[in-house]
């Protein structure tokens, strides 16, 4: 590691208990999307606290501060929402929300980026410094659409040239971290779809339309049509997980409502998918005779790591880690609005590690889902050394 490197990778260090303290605050006082106002002034306490010029961000949550006044500018990025969910931890800082739930890692993203910022702005204040970070802690990542196209609209990264962000892995121990160049995760929309007909007895389904009998087909149909037309290797995939129609055996019902989640690895058939679903619906139903109605909502593409980010990324935890700590990742199926700051900045995404081989493990998005808490400080240190390696590779550039 560089010497200014080593004093962040140090800072950190220092700040941990704080940055803890901070994680479990968060984690105790969840608030959900485009909702983060809590959140939001309490991140602000903080970092104003160390002499941060931090400043709320244009949707009215969330946080910006810039970090340093001359050279090339990157960003760090981390989000601050919780998940409509219960927590069913027994910890001291479990959820006072009843419903809501930090089951995804947001509050370790919002501390790690916190710590790498108090970090960044004593070097970056230093005589002779040169570059500046952007701190972006964003809110409503669980929503659709999220928070990043908000942010992005708004101007937030039109000057930046790399962005970095962290992502809380139960899949790793504690002190790895997983980077690949290339797509990491992949594009997700949420699709609703409402069927509507006359209504009758199920002694003569042939006389109206068997509103039941037409949603199996749209669950069965529309996904295997929609695979033959895409390319294989675009992994485009329609799963429904709510299926809604009738409340007894002998009537059948007037309505319908099919909740599904539209996935796919590959931008381009992500990008197709709304105009053949359009396309394929009236197909499957009309002739049954109902009726329908669709709501496609556009999450995110796939998250594109850039090489020289990844570069950047896996130097930096090396140095922190070690080699032996740092490996590849693979694609996964999840979405993260991440993904369009990509189409103005070169990304940066990494998957930390925080699962503790003492407990059982935990999967996100699960009421019991918790980290090891040494996993705050070292994501600061890794996203705060990344940062710092990318500003000298383009200022020597």
């Amino acid at each position: 590691m560089s010497g200014s490197e080593e004093r962040v990778v140090a800072a950190v260090s220092a700040l941990e208990p704080e940055l803890i303290a901070l994680r479990r605050d968060l984690h105790a006082h969840p608030e959900p999307s485009w909702e983060e106002h809590r959140t939001t002034a309490r991140l602000l306490d903080v970092l104003q606290a160390a002499g941060l010029p931090a400043r709320v961000g244009p949707t009215g949550t969330g946080v910006i501060c810039d970090i340093g006044t001359d050279g090339p500018l990157v960003a760090i990025r981390g989000d601050i929402d919780a998940l409509r969910m219960q927590d069913t931890k027994e910890v001291p800082y479990r959820s006072t929300v009843d419903g809501l739930c930090h089951s995804c890692g947001h509050d370790l993203h919002a501390s790690s980026v916190v710590g790498a910022a108090i970090a960044l702005h004593h070097e970056l204040g230093q005589p002779g410094a040169t570059g500046r970070v952007r701190i972006i802690l964003q809110p409503a990542e669980e929503s659709v659409p999220g928070g990043a196209t908000a942010l992005v609209a708004a101007g937030v990264v039109d000057d930046v040239h790399t962005v970095f962000a962290l992502h809380a892995d139960p899949s790793r121990p504690v002190g790895d971290v997983g980077v690949s160049a290339g797509a990491i995760t992949s594009a997700a929309d949420q699709v609703e779809i409402r069927l509507f007909g006359p209504g009758g007895h199920t002694g003569r389904p042939h006389q109206t339309a068997d509103l039941a009998h037409i949603a199996a087909r749209v669950v069965v149909d529309l996904p295997m049509s929609l695979g033959r037309l895409s390319d294989p290797r675009d992994g485009l995939n329609l799963t429904f997980g709510s299926i809604q129609v009738g409340d007894a055996p002998n009537v059948i019902a007037t309505e319908a409502r099919l909740l599904g989640s539209l996935r796919a690895s590959g931008r381009g058939a992500w990008e197709a998918a709304p105009h053949h679903i359009a396309r394929l619906l009236p197909a499957i139903v009309e002739p049954l005779g109902a009726t329908w109605e669709l709501d496609h909502q556009t999450g995110a593409p796939p998250i594109v790591n850039d090489p020289w980010a990844v570069d950047m990324i896996r130097q930096a935890a090396m140095g922190v880690l070690g080699d032996d700590h740092v490996g590849p990742t693979e694609q996964s199926a999840g979405g993260e609005d991440f993904s369009w700051y990509g189409d103005h900045a070169r990304l940066g995404y990494f998957r930390l590690g925080v699962w503790d081989p003492a407990r059982l493990r935990v999967d996100l998005h699960a009421g019991g889902f918790d980290l090891h808490e040494q996993a705050i400080g070292l994501g600061a240190q890794v996203l705060a050394s990344a940062a710092l390696r990318a500003l000298a590779d383009l200022a020597s550039s």
